[in-house]
């Protein structure tokens, strides 16, 4: 960016904080803009779910207006500029595999991740104050829980669970309410809606790679990464190179492979060419399971699969580590071509929760099969330094307005949203704004 692209930004930014101002204060302020610094309108604009809507995001997703909630002690009440669009939203909106609306409440405002200035404080926050631009962090959890008071992780504790989808009042409004260690400072390189798109699916992917001891990624493994031009697959992509791994990433279409390799990997896999997803025939079918593996017709089995492992690194050498988050259609391939001693780690079922492991691939040839939800604070931080040290770039594709929130996720749940991360502008009133730094 030149000098007068981020002088132009900046002086936009101005422009928009003094017409805002300028509005007074009111009970309602419309969506895209905002109020006086530190005041807090009693009603707000946010997209909702409810249980007897729950169905797909056209349907489970409707705009309407609700009262700000109340902040509490060690709570933030951030005013959102963007929101970022992963997943979440979608599960959510079905209603499963999680019922995200708790009992005694009527309504769920998802969004994991979101970037905004933070309007008001609880007692005892002392992290942040009234007018720091900051970036959202889904993890939440009570800091009196026994787990955690001993010195436990946050992310095995009970009490864990991810705002936005778990626990409501996410970023789908104008005004959303966070625990105090949820805030992080924003990279001021970025705008608002760049900086609202990464840091959900970044930090899933930085503990995928970065979190579970001896499998923990290493300068030149082997990373097979799925859904590799995706939110989840552009972030892992980067940090697996920023760790000096080798990435090869699986894609559903030839046009997404120059996005993977310019992000770092050495190439990618279009599993539309391979024929045996899905459950994998008992082990009693000997004629079945042979097919699953050898593939029939034009449609490759497991084992071509890897053969094309292979044949991208120019040798017989497995992957150490399998970023998994498909499950039932692909968790079986992904067991089967991982390294004697290696891991395959998922953090989703996107393709279905009950798939079928050959046990055998397992205890034989000692593999791990790792679940990963979310991540702790230094995972956040983690992959947040390399946002701010521009190692890893939001891969930001599209961003919506606030009226195109439901056919967003639409065009997600169908798989016809564009490669790498999307967001939405929520009180920002137009693109590129909340550049401070060049």
């Amino acid at each position: 960016m030149d000098m007068a692209t981020a002088t132009e930004i900046r002086t936009r930014k101005e422009v928009g904080k003094s017409s805002a101002t300028a509005t007074g204060t009111r009970t309602l302020y419309d969506v895209g803009e905002s109020p006086p610094l530190g005041h807090v309108p009693r009603r707000m604009h946010a997209w909702l779910i409810r249980r007897e809507r729950y169905g797909e995001p056209l349907e489970s997703f409707q705009p309407e207006i609700v009262d700000v909630p109340e902040v509490g002690d060690g709570e933030v009440l951030v005013h959102v500029m963007a929101a970022g669009l992963n997943y979440n939203g979608i599960w959510a909106g079905r209603g499963r595999p999680l019922d995200v609306i708790r009992k005694g409440e009527h309504f769920h405002i998802a969004g994991t991740d979101g970037s905004g200035i933070v309007y008001k404080v609880g007692k005892d926050v002392t992290n942040v104050q009234v007018g720091d631009e900051v970036v959202l962090g889904g993890p939440k959890w009570d800091p009196n829980c026994p787990t955690i008071r001993a010195g436990g992780y946050p992310c095995y504790s009970r009490t864990f669970h991810i705002y936005g989808y778990e626990a409501s009042w996410g970023s789908f409004a104008q005004f959303t309410r966070v625990q105090a260690h949820q805030c992080f400072p924003k990279p001021p390189h970025l705008s608002w809606e760049a900086a609202a798109a990464y840091l959900g699916s970044g930090l899933t992917s930085y503990r995928m790679l970065h979190r579970w001891g001896e499998h923990a990624v290493r300068s030149g493994d082997v990373v097979l990464i799925w859904g590799a031009a995706g939110g989840l697959g552009c972030q892992a992509i980067q940090i697996a190179r920023e760790a000096g791994a080798i990435s090869i990433g699986v894609v559903s279409d030839d046009s997404k492979i120059e996005f993977c390799k310019r992000l770092g990997a050495i190439g990618c896999i279009n599993r539309t060419h391979y024929g045996h997803w899905g459950q994998v025939p008992h082990w009693t079918d000997s004629a079945g399971f042979r097919k699953w593996l050898k593939g029939a017709g034009e449609k490759g089995g497991a084992h071509a699969f890897r053969r094309a492992i292979w044949k991208i690194l120019g040798e017989k050498r497995n992957p150490r580590i399998v970023v998994e988050h498909a499950g039932e259609d692909t968790i079986a391939t992904s067991i089967l071509v991982c390294e004697n001693g290696g891991m395959v780690v998922t953090c989703a079922g996107t393709s279905g929760y009950s798939p079928i492991v050959d046990l055998r691939y397992l205890w034989m040839r000692q593999k791990r099969l790792q679940g990963s939800h979310a991540g702790n604070l230094d995972d956040i931080r983690g992959i947040n330094e390399l946002v701010m040290a521009k190692r890893v770039d939001p891969c930001l594709s599209r961003t919506f307005s606030w009226e195109e929130m439901a056919q967003a996720h639409q065009l997600m749940a169908e798989n016809r949203h564009p490669p790498g991360n999307m967001s939405v502008l929520v009180s920002a009133p137009e693109l590129g704004l909340g550049v401070s730094a060049e």
